[in-house]
């Protein structure tokens, strides 16, 4: 944006960061969230603090020490961007989604930084890696990061003299990406941000402690898997019984074999409709010394290309339609929206500050601003609209900004128990018409086929409807 433009917005986003003056105990240190936030929203090629505090006219040290020295509390701060997210913008179908993103730093002083793979170079690099939460409707239209960590690697930061040079808490230890995200989703709850849904990449599909740390928040998902990953299609008699890896599964199995492959509509794209076809069937899974399940097990291959095959693992009820789990499992890509906005328009990766307070409340800002856009960008749709609902992502009607697919609800206490089972009948079925507009209550027993077993163990029973 130009100066114009922000000045423009400025009565808006004064509003809008009055919910966070209590992260601040003076004024002066307040003011500055301003300036570096009017610095992320500008037009500058790069977002750094000496550009950013020469385009907001105060001296560039002023916005150094507010990152490195200044009292001010920016937990609070992320906490306050979720309540925003939970008291105006949370819906019954939100989806919450993980991923992490990497930022090319040169040197070894800088928190945090070791080789790995950057998806930001394309290679293996010298960088820094986070991990992120994003908030999305069920339709996409409203995105928004809302949790972001910096990543300790398990290796070379044990050196006590370079972790007070990078300003590494003592307190900080190696945790796993997955146990970071873990800790977002919890942080979340916490704060009111109670969504329908996780979604996961297969990285963090293949986890096993991930997926019960998700079972012991009571957090519904879908998660995408890789195709090794073993288990069975039938309740194993016994834990000897015979596994198979999901990509054999789908093809050999029983379960499996006697189903069509039903075309689903994914989403509009810019390069024409996204059509997929899919298979589903109940799974069980060997897990902490025990037998765990039943889950969906979805499989989906692009119509265009049938051999690229997704596999996806959720513990939705047996009432959710199969095109509402594919709608959730392909949701990934606001993240990845998200984390392009937030790179390109606002200098996610731009940071120059090197130790671990100051890079982590950068990431903290940087939320705060992308949810002003976001913000902004749904009253703008809302606006030209006239109010009216928006179209669903890749879905060809207008529904409701919260879909009837299946209530979230409170959470189930563990003496609950559900008999629906995911798998879908071995009959023939219809290609169905995206989306099916329709709530789990209203399937019948003769269109929604049930087990003896419970379609969840009895860890998992608390999960929400």
């Amino acid at each position: 944006m130009t100066k114009a433009q922000i000045q423009a917005l400025g009565p808006a986003l004064s509003r809008y960061l009055g919910a966070f003056e209590d992260c601040f105990a003076h004024p002066d240190t307040r003011d500055h969230l301003r300036h570096y936030i009017s610095g992320q929203l500008s037009n500058l090629p790069r977002k750094s603090v000496e550009p950013m505090a020469h385009w907001a006219e105060v001296p560039p040290r002023t916005l150094q020490e507010f990152l490195s020295l200044s009292q001010w509390d920016d937990d609070r701060l992320r906490d306050r961007v979720q309540q925003i997210v939970a008291r105006e913008h949370a819906e019954a179908q939100g989806i919450l989604i993980v991923d992490e993103s990497g930022h090319p730093k040169k040197g070894n002083k800088t928190a945090c930084v070791h080789r790995e793979y950057c998806g930001a170079s394309g290679k293996i690099d010298n960088c820094v890696m986070s991990v992120h939460l994003c908030y999305a409707s069920f339709d996409g239209q409203f995105r928004t990061m809302i949790d972001s960590d910096l990543y300790l690697p398990e290796k070379g930061w044990n050196d006590q003299a370079r972790r007070r040079e990078a300003g590494i808490p003592e307190a900080l230890v190696y945790r796993p990406k997955y146990q970071i995200a873990l800790e977002q989703v919890q942080r979340a709850k916490d704060n009111g941000i109670c969504p329908g849904w996780v979604v996961a990449d297969e990285w963090y599909g293949q986890k096993p402690a991930f997926i019960a740390g998700l079972e012991a928040l009571a957090r519904r998902f879908v998660l995408e898997i890789p195709k090794n990953v073993m288990g069975w299609t039938r309740e194993p008699k016994s834990p000897d019984t015979p596994r198979g890896q999901v990509r054999n599964l789908v093809r050999w199995s029983k379960e499996m074999r006697d189903q069509e492959w039903i075309k689903f509509h994914i989403k509009d794209t810019g390069m024409g409709p996204m059509v997929w076809e899919a298979r589903a069937a109940s799974f069980w899974m060997w897990r902490e010394g025990r037998v765990v399940g039943p889950y969906w097990l979805l499989a989906a291959r692009d119509v265009l290309d049938p051999q690229t095959i997704k596999y996806f693992l959720s513990n939705a009820s047996g009432g959710v339609p199969e095109e509402v789990i594919l709608h959730v499992g392909f949701a990934r890509w606001p993240v990845e929206r998200t984390l392009e906005d937030e790179k390109s328009e606002l200098g996610l990766s731009h940071f120059e500050v090197r130790k671990y307070p100051a890079i982590l409340r950068h990431l903290r800002i940087t939320q705060v601003s992308h949810l002003f856009l976001a913000r902004q960008t749904r009253r703008l749709r809302e606006k030209k609209s006239g109010g009216d609902h928006l179209p669903g992502a890749g879905c060809g009607q207008r529904h409701a900004r919260r879909p009837d697919a299946e209530p979230a609800g409170p959470d189930l206490s563990p003496d609950q128990s559900r008999q629906d089972h995911p798998r879908h009948s071995s009959q023939k079925r219809q290609s169905p018409r995206l989306p099916r507009q329709r709530s789990s209550e209203t399937i019948t027993p003769s269109e929604s086929p049930r087990r003896d077993t419970p379609l969840l163990h009895s860890a998992a029973e608390r999960i929400a409807l």
